[in-house]
């Protein structure tokens, strides 16, 4: 493309060098960077991308956009062009580069704290038995039909994700369903996004290691609503922070055409009735739409009656027939790391969820309280380098709604375990646990003391297929753990 044509839209301070340069492609990491690219130095967390610009000269960068004026950019004639914001001009560029794929796709939107990924799932399902090609951008993989992609980031950066958009239009995709994470809107990374369905969960405390503020946090959520969606909305109507976010939809100059509200508590469009819970099965009545609609899943769990509830008015938004609905909802599997059941011939129910925060921990425990008259035996750690106002917070919902608990570590990255473990204990409300910073052999001394009919439960790492510790990580599954672990205690006895 030509240089001015890929720049359209950004907010430019100036332009050095000629503006009809050919460009053949575009990075934000100078390591990427070929001869013919386009350079654009973004401010990251830990990183500065303007100390590489020199470095993206070195290979080849045929132009710069950068906030501060480049002075060791010496290619000569090489044009430079001055934004006052990097993060918005990589949107708009990435847009640009991949012929703003999402005004040709029916783009659905998942943001919130909890539920984001089982959601996504969901109506990926559903839009599937409708007979749709789907794309899924997600925490635990990006998927164009049924092909799978690794994922680095719950949404990725700008560049990445109009190409993945565009990557899932050209192989036919009509509908692509994603997960919004508040980093990316912070980070302007899905701006330029038409989104034609906006879905919020809930907003409960975590990542304030970046957000600072749970009003910040919020702020960063509403964006998708305020700035990206041009359709419907599908709103939590039982969390607090969504019944705000329906004011603030109706109170502002939004282009959401119409807003559906889900939950439990009186007054929402789409509720639930008669929930039964299982071993191995979820039923409950959707009331919606104007009539009573049975649902049978294999998603065990109140949180997964919120996220079918959730699932099911977007659909509904998006004019998918009801039959088709229940038969997608049914359909769809457990979601790895999601609940996941592990068998290995025990008889007690082993559990490995993602919940990292106290609001999922807290769903998470009640959810096996209903299923089993027997102890609930919880493992989990927090993160290091991240929010450290949880770690107490966790410790007494664990130890208050488990008969017993192990607390041990989950990415302790840079930051000592025993410091977080000890934030951990602060917050204990009982005696009932006990300290192991080796996360497997936390899990370990956990199957040894579940019994018949209990509930045993590994949260915080969910799919993860590594722990991160100080100086890099390995491999580290706690699926893979907790089953050889069952299975060393079922062939003894």
């Amino acid at each position: 493309m030509i240089l001015d044509k890929i720049i359209e839209g950004i907010d430019i301070k100036s332009i050095t060098g000629r503006a009809d340069a050919e460009v053949t492609g575009v990075a934000y990491d100078s390591r990427e960077v070929m001869p013919g690219y386009l350079f654009v130095a973004i401010r990251g967390e830990h990183v500065d991308g303007h100390d590489f610009i020199e470095d993206a000269a070195g290979r080849g960068a045929a132009a710069v956009v950068c906030e501060e004026e480049p002075g060791g950019f010496r290619t000569a004639a090489a044009p430079v062009v001055h934004v006052k914001d990097s993060r918005a001009a990589l949107a708009a560029i990435s847009n640009n580069l991949f012929g703003r794929p999402s005004a040709s796709l029916n783009v659905i939107g998942v943001t919130g704290t909890n539920g984001k990924t089982t959601t996504t799932y969901l109506i990926k399902s559903i839009l599937e038995s409708w007979g749709r090609k789907v794309g899924l951008i997600g925490t635990i993989q990006c998927m164009i039909g049924d092909e799978t992609y690794d994922a680095r980031h719950t949404t990725p950066e700008a560049l990445e994700f109009q190409g993945l958009l565009h990557k899932m239009l050209v192989s036919g995709c009509t509908h692509v369903v994603s997960e919004v994470s508040s980093h990316a809107l912070a980070q302007k990374r899905v701006d330029g996004t038409l989104f034609r369905t906006g879905l919020f969960t809930n907003l409960t405390r975590d990542h304030l290691d970046f957000h600072k503020t749970m009003e910040d946090y919020y702020l960063a959520k509403e964006k998708l609503f305020k700035n990206l969606l041009q359709g419907a909305a599908v709103i939590n109507f039982d969390d607090r922070y969504g019944k705000r976010l329906i004011s603030d939809i109706k109170n502002s100059g939004t282009r959401v055409e119409r807003c559906y509200t889900y939950g439990l508590d009186k007054g929402s469009d789409f509720t639930a009735a008669d929930i039964r819970n299982s071993f191995d099965k979820l039923r409950f009545r959707i009331l919606a739409d104007g009539g009573i609609h049975q649902v049978e899943s294999s998603l065990i769990g109140l949180p997964n009656v919120y996220n079918i509830l959730s699932a099911a008015a977007a659909a509904v938004s998006m004019g998918v027939p009801w039959d088709v609905i229940l038969k997608g909802i049914k359909d769809a599997k457990a979601v790895r790391g999601r609940f996941e059941r592990v068998e290995a011939g025990q008889k007690f129910l082993a559990i490995v969820d993602y919940a990292h925060t106290e609001d999922a921990l807290e769903r998470l425990i009640y959810t096996a309280r209903g299923l089993t008259e027997g102890k609930i035996i919880t493992v989990f750690g927090c993160g290091g380098d991240r929010d450290a106002g949880k770690r107490p917070k966790m410790g007494a919902i664990a130890t208050r709604l488990s008969d017993f608990v192990v607390i041990t570590s989950d990415n302790p990255r840079s930051e000592n375990p025993d410091k977080i473990i000890n934030g951990i204990e602060t917050g204990a409300v009982r005696r009932n646990y006990l300290i192991e910073p080796d996360r497997g052999e936390a899990i370990r001394r956990a199957v040894l003391l579940a019994g018949d009919n209990d509930v045993l439960l590994v949260a915080g790492k969910g799919h993860e297929s590594s722990q991160i510790v100080s100086g890099g990580s390995f491999h580290f599954s706690d699926r893979e753990v907790l089953e050889e672990a069952i299975k060393q205690l079922v062939g003894n006895d």
